[in-house]
């Protein structure tokens, strides 16, 4: 199954981009919003790459195993987007549960 290794390799290059940044550059703020500007990007490409695969799938131009391939990527994408948005959700709740 490549879905796993893909994973895999793309948090692995998450770890290496957050390790690369550079102190003199960016602030630490702006490159976390670029990480996710940048993950974000490339979630909404593999949800178009799944799209088109279904669609040349059906019209006969895709085999099975290259539409499986990439719907499966854009799910993976998809659920990353999910999983972020419900941690910003979660550090939204929590600092307004601080005290002032």
């Amino acid at each position: 199954m490549k879905v796993l290794p893909s994973a895999i390799a793309a948090y692995a290059q998450t770890v290496r981009q957050l390790g690369s940044a550079q102190p003199g550059g960016e602030t630490a703020g702006s490159a976390f919003a670029t990480l996710l500007r940048r993950e974000a990007g490339a979630a909404v490409d593999a949800l178009r790459a799944g799209e088109q695969a279904a669609l040349d799938g059906l019209a006969g131009r895709a085999g099975v195993q290259d539409v499986v391939a990439a719907v499966s990527q854009a799910e993976l994408g998809l659920q990353k987007v999910t999983a972020v948005r419900d941690r910003v959700i979660a550090a939204y709740q929590e600092i307004l549960r601080m005290p002032i």
